[in-house]
């Protein structure tokens, strides 16, 4: 059992939480997730300290030796007092985000509390993570219509493990879609979805994009046969058109509640292909996105 995919029966879900209104959502869909997994929870508060330090003072200039220690003083004192700020904050976040877990989910969740930089301490976390639970954006996020969060595409590019991106808002998950192109990675999202309890029992939508050739109808085939034989029972969707425009307009059209797609490649060559389209669906779609490779 490859212990880098959803199908690892190992693992914790890993909800990273921030001060930005996805908060609740995020804990939300974690507990979700941790529900159906039947996995332990942990609620993550990752502290950048570039975030609320007052930097390096510019000591330079018409001070005198001593004002520029006392300034020095000043300063290395105002950091440790935003320090402790930020702790007391982060400690806030997660007690609210744990008892929302266990009065909406009856789930319980063990809070840590790290200093340093997002995309390391998740992949220091990473090991013992089933699943990652991220939202669309974050704290210092500009809500422009489309403008997705500066760390997203750096957490989902550089994380092993699925991640699972959530919606500004919760809602129940009854029926998911998943993007199907035939490639490799989206077999293997139609392998890990199969074997995976997440989704068990759910409403399924199987959507391809492109002009129906032989080749993408024996993918379609097969990747029906497979969910079949897992217990569900897919509805067949084949559309021509642009991939991100006909995901985005089918997800409206099928009620989705949530999609399930292949993650950004790594090759600067597959970023191009599999990387835009990725972005632009995470961009143009208002549900949560799971993302798998």
């Amino acid at each position: 059992m490859n212990e880098s995919t959803l199908i690892h029966t190992g693992g914790r879900v890993l909800a990273a939480l921030d001060h930005s209104v996805y908060a609740a959502s995020v804990a939300d869909h974690a507990g979700w997730a941790a529900v159906q997994l039947g996995a332990p929870l942990d609620l993550l508060h990752v502290i950048d300290r570039h975030s609320w330090a007052s930097g390096e003072a510019d000591l330079s200039g018409s001070l005198s030796l001593g004002g520029q220690e006392a300034l020095l003083e000043k300063l290395v004192s105002l950091d440790e007092q935003r320090g402790r700020i930020a702790q007391e904050q982060g400690r806030m976040l997660l007690a609210k985000a744990q008892a929302r877990v266990s009065g909406l989910f009856g789930q319980s969740a063990v809070v840590k509390q790290r200093q340093g930089a997002l995309v390391e301490t998740l992949l220091e976390l990473e090991p013992d993570v089933r699943l990652l639970v991220i939202g669309k954006r974050g704290e210092h996020a500009n809500f422009v219509e489309g403008q997705l969060g500066s760390k997203l595409e750096s957490v989902v590019r550089a994380a092993s493990r699925p991640v699972l991106i959530a919606s500004r808002a919760f809602r129940a998950i009854k029926r998911f879609m998943i993007a199907f192109d035939g490639s490799t990675t989206t077999r293997r999202c139609v392998d890990m979805v199969s074997a995976s309890p997440l989704l068990a029992g759910l409403e399924c939508v199987l959507l391809m994009v492109g002009q129906g050739s032989d080749t993408q109808r024996e993918a379609m085939q097969w990747a029906e046969q497979s969910l079949c034989g897992a217990g569900f029972v897919p509805v067949i969707r084949h559309v021509d058109g642009v991939a991100e425009t006909v995901i985005a307009q089918t997800v409206v059209a099928e009620r989705i509640d949530l999609l399930v797609m292949g993650a950004y490649g790594h090759s600067r060559i597959r970023n191009r292909i599999v990387g835009s389209t990725t972005t632009q669906v995470l961009r143009s779609c208002k549900i949560p996105v799971l993302l798998l490779r």
